[in-house]
Parts: structure tokens; C-alpha cells; sequence
């Protein structure tokens, strides 16, 4: 492998996935901080199905960080469904397989998983040493992935599960929120009663009312503190398995849509009914499950090992990002 002077003695780090918003961010600040940086994608320095080219790159490897998997943004049919697993499992498998049969395996694995993987919760946070799993395709999904990581023996890698929740930066899932409050649509998101249908019921996907009233929890993390809670992580050689990402201070569906508006200068939003999001998700081809599910999760292992986030409270993570998003956009 080719290195030029300006490589530092970091090691090198390999981004799988690094194609989506988080694994770009991941990509320019591990080379920022001095590593030498390959990719595993669909293209790079390797593409998936190349078990050999892969073993290449993370033998030797100071760290590997997978954030592989297709968007969750999109309609749940039968196709979306399979690819949603297989760009998952799959890819974490082949991950598996390249570390386990490396002659010198990685020290530390990072993979990415979800916050997704907990119930619907309105009672009670959930964090992984007291959090119960939920129900249905987005569950069952999580805990393949999980199941992916930790089931071959690789005694000479530590390995974590990064647990995300929804993910704020400038071009994250945040963007479309800040679009719809812009247009005056940025109310809170209503639960309500819909229509199953034997095959949603089947295949796990139809979201039950729960009657929140846009009180559904809403669980987020700064793009700076996924990264900060990388840097801790490797760190600190005692953490490993399930690591909640994100922040200390969950909110609320309601109080999300008003902090947005208020950062935008929007005073008003209009809200959004359970049948006008059902309309509006087929007709744009994504899910309900995404607004109205009640994420509530909390960091306790991070802030029990000493994490102190950047950005811990929703007003002023959002602050900074729109601050930033003016600043590049002139």
C-alpha cells in the first residue's frame, strides 16, 4: 500500500460504508488526526464481495469502523426489506470473516447499529443495561446486525455495536425537518388510527397507534459527539458490546418541530396528522414508522465512562448546525 510523507504514524483506519453522511464526516476527521484512511464500499479501496482485497486492508489495521447499510428512508416492500438486511448482515459478516482469518486483526471493530433496536417507549428511558427490545421488521433488522458482529470468535478485536439515534448535522436527516419548518410545515407529527393490511401486519412494518399526540420521544445526537464518542471509545479499552450514541437529553416530537421553527424564524407550523403522513410517506416513498415510533434512549455507558458531549442540548446543537449551513452557503 502506497504512503506518502504526509502519512502520520496514527496507523491506518478503514471506513466501511463511507459513502453516506456519517462515514464521510468520519472519513476526513481520522484524516485530519493523522491516520491513513482506506474505504470499503461499493467503490474504493475495496468494494464488498472481494473478501480478499478486504482482508488486505484491515490486517494490520489500528481500527475499523462500519457504517455500511442501505437508508431506512424508503418504502418497506418486499425488495427494500431484503436489502435493508443484506446490506447489513452481509456486509458485517464479511467483516467478520476478513478480521478472522487476518494475520494481524484490527484491536478495535466500531459497527453501526441503531437506536431503533428498543421498544416504543413513553414510560421510561431505555439505555443497554435496562432497555428492552421492541417488535417488528426495524427490531428484528437491529438485532440481526448486532447478532453479525459478536458472532464469530475474534478474540484479538474489541468490538462495540454503536447503538445511533437520529443524527443532526449539515446534510443529515436533519435537512428535510429544516426544509419542512421553512415551508411553514414544520408542526408537530400526530398518531392516530390507520389502516393494516394482512402483508404489513406479516412482515412487521405497520406502525400501531399509540396515541402520543406528538409526544413521542425523539432521541438525537450531534455529528461531532458520533465522532467524539469514536474517539472516546478507542480510548477507553473497557468499553465494548452496546454503546448507546446519543445525546444525554432526549426531547420530544413537539418540542423538536418548535425548536426547528423557532431556529429557522419560523413562528408557526402547521401539524400532520397519521393519515396525511401515511398519504404523504407513500407519495414521497418512505415510512410513518420514522416520526411517529417513540424513541427514547439514553448514553449511560458514555457518561457513566466520563463522555462529556459537545453538544448536549437540542437548541444549541441546532444553532451551530444552521450557523454552519449559512457560513457555507454564503
Amino acid at each position: 500500500m502506497n504512503e506518502d510523507s504526509t502519512t502520520a504514524t496514527k496507523g491506518r483506519a478503514v471506513i466501511a460504508g463511507a459513502s453516506g453522511f456519517v462515514g464521510r464526516y468520519l472519513q476526513d476527521a481520522f484524516r485530519d488526526e493523522g491516520y491513513e484512511v482506506v474505504t470499503i464500499g461499493r467503490t474504493g479501496d475495496a468494494v464488498w464481495g472481494n473478501t480478499l482485497r478486504i482482508r488486505e486492508l484491515v490486517d494490520g489495521a489500528a481500527i475499523v469502523v462500519n457504517m455500511a447499510g442501505k437508508s431506512v428512508n424508503c418504502r418497506y416492500g418486499r425488495r427494500n426489506r431484503a436489502e435493508i438486511l443484506r446490506s447489513r448482515v452481509d456486509t458485517t459478516l464479511e467483516l467478520a470473516e476478513a478480521i478472522r482469518t487476518a494475520e494481524h486483526p484490527p484491536p478495535l471493530w466500531m459497527n453501526a447499529s441503531t437506536a431503533t433496536i428498543y421498544r416504543h417507549a413513553t414510560d421510561r428511558a431505555q439505555d443497554e443495561a435496562t432497555g428492552e427490545f421492541g417488535e417488528g421488521f426495524s427490531v428484528g433488522i437491529a438485532r440481526a446486525w448486532e447478532d453479525a458482529l459478536f458472532a464469530a470468535d475474534l478474540p484479538g478485536t474489541r468490538r462495540v455495536a454503536l447503538r445511533m439515534a437520529i443524527v443532526f448535522g449539515d446534510g443529515s436527516a436533519l435537512v428535510p425537518l429544516l426544509r419542512l419548518a421553512q415551508a411553514g410545515l414544520g408542526g408537530p407529527q400526530y398518531d392516530g388510527p390507520w389502516f393494516p393490511t394482512r402483508s404489513r401486519l406479516a412482515a412487521g412494518t405497520y406502525h400501531h397507534d399509540r396515541h402520543t399526540h406528538g409526544r413521542q420521544r425523539f432521541s438525537w445526537i450531534h455529528i461531532e459527539d458520533v465522532l467524539g464518542a469514536i474517539r472516546f471509545i478507542r480510548d477507553h479499552e473497557d468499553l465494548d458490546g452496546p454503546v448507546n450514541l446519543s445525546s444525554p437529553n432526549p426531547s420530544d416530537n413537539r418540542t423538536v418541530m418548535a425548536t426547528i421553527r423557532d431556529a429557522v424564524g419560523r413562528r408557526f407550523g402547521l401539524p400532520t396528522w397519521r393519515w396525511m403522513l401515511e398519504i404523504g410517506s407513500f407519495a414521497i416513498r418512505t415510512e410513518t414508522e420514522l416520526v411517529l415510533k417513540s424513541r427514547w434512549v439514553v448514553p449511560t455507558r458514555l457518561t457513566e465512562a466520563g463522555y462529556r458531549f459537545r453538544h448536549p442540548l437540542l437548541r444549541g446543537a441546532l444553532a451551530q448546525i444552521i450557523a454552519e449551513r449559512r457560513e457555507h452557503r454564503g
